[in-house]
């Protein structure tokens, strides 16, 4: 599996030509990487869209949606939830899991993709861990937080997700009082949220900066208020400045005296995310200048990042390795089925299965994601959750599969053809060579006869083509090829 990135362009506005046309495969490439996938019905709607004006359009929407609507329970406490002085386990739990599945649907609606996905890219930063910090209300208020500002002002969004009820307990700030100061909040502020490890920052403005979070708890999951009795009211010196500094100040500080570190860590963030594990640099530094330049504008970057002709590049396009959101979604888009609500409800665990529970990274550095997500026990389980899903397509609507490879291939009648199309289609840069488009074939061709294919008897209107592309679609899920975007 190469992932080499060799991509040579540069943040030029992209403009289609001759040899960087704007075709299915582009249009695929951008929705994989800002979403999770697309099918073609909907990916031939934008073959004659400008791409710029759809990026701007897919940002601009983006930034104006409304959150998800507030579940019933939206402005509960944690002791709503206690009746006699016992937890209600039973309706917590429902609350949770109605949620964690509120969240998955969001991503399988495709006006809500871009947003629901860059909440994904914050949620796998600014992390907290619902099984350790195990507050509902704070999860809601959480996640309600990440959709607000995950295309807003990155410096008002840091000032906010430290004081987030969910943050506050994850990282022990609802502890950090005067007489007993917390560095935990403090170091993971300069190390994962804004500077990045070792970059920057000493262990004397750690310790000062924690001095200038004091104070701040919540009582009841959702309330979060500052006790001045806790607050530390002595001057600290952060990154050369002295005064008596308090949450506000470190933030303003923080960005004032480093922003150049903060801008350049965060950019390598979204290019990690959205173009490749091999960062390049000089792209990286460009980004850079533009988010200072643009007070810390989200959308801004962005915009800069998809609009460019760097990544719209031909080395780029297949050259990541799927989340097991990316993976599971996107299969479910590129196919374009509709799923029962039983068998959406079933999707959350799967993706914990593969590995990326909703709400709950493995620690605070989150999911390292890439290479990692395909180890000799995972590969092997996205096999059987691709296989699972095919199977469910199969017990439900078997006769759908032969309308899907009618929609996706340009011959009803060639098996060569149309295995290459369906092949093609899922494949951002298709199998290696002749020989595994031959086997793939015989895949498809299944146990029918050869004569009939052929004498011109066998079409796609044949009786077993559901069950043959059922075959080479569990075939395609095994390659290789298949687990990057």
């Amino acid at each position: 599996m190469v992932l080499n990135d060799c991509n040579n362009s540069t943040l030029e506005t992209y403009s289609p030509n001759g040899q960087n046309t704007w075709n299915l495969k582009r249009i695929q490439h951008l929705f994989r990487r800002l979403g999770f996938s697309i099918s073609k019905q909907n990916a031939t709607e934008f073959l004659n869209a400008n791409p710029i004006n759809l990026i701007d359009d897919l940002v601009n929407n983006a930034s104006n949606q409304p959150i998800t609507t507030p579940p019933d329970w939206a402005g509960f406490t944690i002791f709503d939830y206690f009746e006699n002085g016992n937890l209600n386990t039973e309706l917590y739990i429902e609350h949770y899991l109605s949620w964690v599945q509120t969240w998955a649907n969001e991503m399988f609606d495709f006006e809500k993709a871009f947003r629901e996905k860059l909440v994904l890219f914050w949620s796998n930063h600014f992390v907290t861990v619902f099984d350790e910090y195990e507050c509902l209300p704070s999860m809601y208020q959480y996640h309600k937080l990440l959709q607000e500002n995950a295309l807003g002002n990155f410096k008002e969004f840091v000032r906010k997700i430290g004081i987030n009820p969910a943050m506050l307990i994850y990282l022990n700030g609802n502890t950090n009082v005067n007489e007993d100061t917390n560095e935990n909040y403090a170091r993971e502020l300069f190390e994962l949220f804004t500077l990045g490890e070792n970059n920057g920052y000493t262990q004397t403005d750690i310790e000062e900066a924690s001095r200038a979070l004091t104070g701040w708890n919540t009582v009841n999951c959702v309330d979060v208020f500052l006790n001045p009795l806790d607050f530390d009211n002595g001057e600290k010196t952060i990154f050369g400045q002295t005064g008596n500094w308090n949450y506000d100040d470190l933030i303003d500080i923080l960005f004032e005296q480093r922003a150049t570190e903060i801008a350049n860590f965060i950019c390598a963030k979204f290019y990690k995310f959205y173009v490749s594990n091999e960062v390049n640099s000089e792209i990286v530094a460009t980004l850079a200048e533009t988010f200072i330049s643009n007070n810390w504008s989200i959308a801004s970057v962005l915009k800069q990042l998809f609009k460019s002709e760097h990544f719209f590049d031909e080395t780029i396009i297949g050259n990541k390795i799927k989340s097991p959101s990316e993976l599971l979604i996107g299969f479910v888009n590129e196919t374009n089925i509709t799923l029962d609500e039983s068998s959406l409800n079933f999707v959350p665990d799967l993706l914990g299965y593969l590995g990326q529970r909703l709400f709950n990274p493995p620690n605070v550095a989150g999911w390292q994601e890439n290479r990692a997500w395909i180890d000799n026990t995972l590969l092997s389980l996205r096999w059987e959750v691709c296989s699972l899903f095919l199977g469910i397509v199969i017990e439900n609507n078997l006769e759908y599969l032969r309308d899907f490879a009618k929609s996706i291939s340009s011959s009803q009648n060639d098996p060569i053809v149309i295995t290459q199309d369906i092949v093609d289609y899922f494949l951002p840069q298709g199998l290696y060579g002749v020989e595994e488009y031959q086997t793939a074939v015989v895949v498809f061709k299944d146990e029918v006869p050869s004569n009939y294919f052929n004498n011109g008897y066998w079409n796609l209107d044949w009786e077993y083509v559901p069950y043959q592309v059922a075959l080479l679609l569990v075939h395609i899920s095994k390659q290789p090829q298949f687990q990057l975007c």
